[in-house]
């Protein structure tokens, strides 16, 4: 019997023009979704989308090569929080390894899951080659900074790969009577500071500029050297302007770009861009530069 197919880079840097942080894989090659339709439409009707709601591994290799970009990408294992069964991490790993020169794979586990969500990353960084993982801790329903997960957060900094936590407000659920049960508290990024505090060697990226608690995102990834930001999730037209402040001067080395595809697409977040103030040295910082050296692709 063989063992899985192991991802291993083929990203040339110079090649891309950018590489998007937050790109969801929503559906599997067996029909399956991410999310139950009732979050999926809502999703959609939060940020207006008019294009395809569930892209496969293969749909966004073939979108970011048309585009010379690269893209990271994920699922959420929200098993526990959702009563949903994921998407296949180990799955979207493999099929990455056919697009290893535009995709990355992260992968998820349920950090409600305990010993088996620390067994299950393990064996995705060393049998699957996944580079990071994404948590969304509202639909996962945990909070990051309960001592339950800190052996989960030791395993990843031990491993030397990124996690990544969605933060802030969530289309999931918005609209739905009491938001589907999904408590926005559990993503506030201060919970985060405290990880960031314990795990030092840790790499964190703070996923989407996180309103309301912006102003506490900026102080924290100017006081932790191990935490960043990724700009997914919202048009660069509405960034909260001490945000934009903060990428054009101290933070331009921590930022990210990220686009939240399929529910913003990259065309329209560099579209969107031009009505923003980026100087003309940061943008590779925040399109490619940052990224390449968080995931030692540089």
């Amino acid at each position: 019997m063989t063992g899985p197919t192991r991802y291993e880079p083929r990203i040339n840097p110079a090649e891309i023009r950018a590489l998007d942080m937050h790109t969801h894989v929503e559906a599997d090659h067996h029909g399956h979704l991410a999310l139950d339709q009732e979050l999926m439409d809502a999703s959609a009707a939060y940020f207006r989308g008019d294009h395809p709601r569930t892209p496969t591994v293969d749909d966004l290799a073939a979108y970011y090569r048309e585009r010379n970009m690269a893209a990271v990408i994920f699922t959420v294992d929200a098993s526990t929080g959702l009563d949903h069964p994921p998407l296949s991490s180990e799955e979207i790993a493999e099929r990455a390894t056919e697009h290893a020169d535009v995709l990355i794979p992260f992968g998820s586990v349920d950090p409600r899951k305990g010993e088996a969500a620390v067994k299950q990353a393990t064996k995705l960084v060393e049998d699957y080659g996944v580079r990071g993982f994404k948590f969304h801790p509202g639909l996962q329903a945990f909070s990051p900074n309960d001592p339950e997960h800190s052996p989960l957060w030791a395993t990843l900094q031990e491993l030397g790969v990124v996690a990544l936590f969605h933060t802030g407000q969530t289309g999931i659920g918005a609209g739905l009577p009491g938001g589907r049960g999904i408590r926005l508290r559990y993503s506030d990024p201060l919970l985060l500071d405290d990880v960031a505090a314990d795990f030092p060697d840790l790499q964190i990226v703070m996923a989407h500029p996180a309103v309301p608690w912006v102003d506490v995102q900026i102080s924290i990834a100017t006081h932790k050297a191990n935490v960043h930001i990724d700009l997914s999730g919202w048009s660069p037209k509405y960034f909260p302007p001490q945000l934009v402040k903060q990428l054009n001067g101290p933070l331009r080395r921590k930022v990210l770009f990220g686009s939240d595809f399929p529910v913003i697409t990259p065309d329209r977040w560099f579209s969107d861009l031009e009505k923003v103030e980026i100087k003309d040295e940061v943008k590779p910082l925040v399109f490619k530069d940052n990224a390449l050296r968080l995931l030692g692709l540089a």
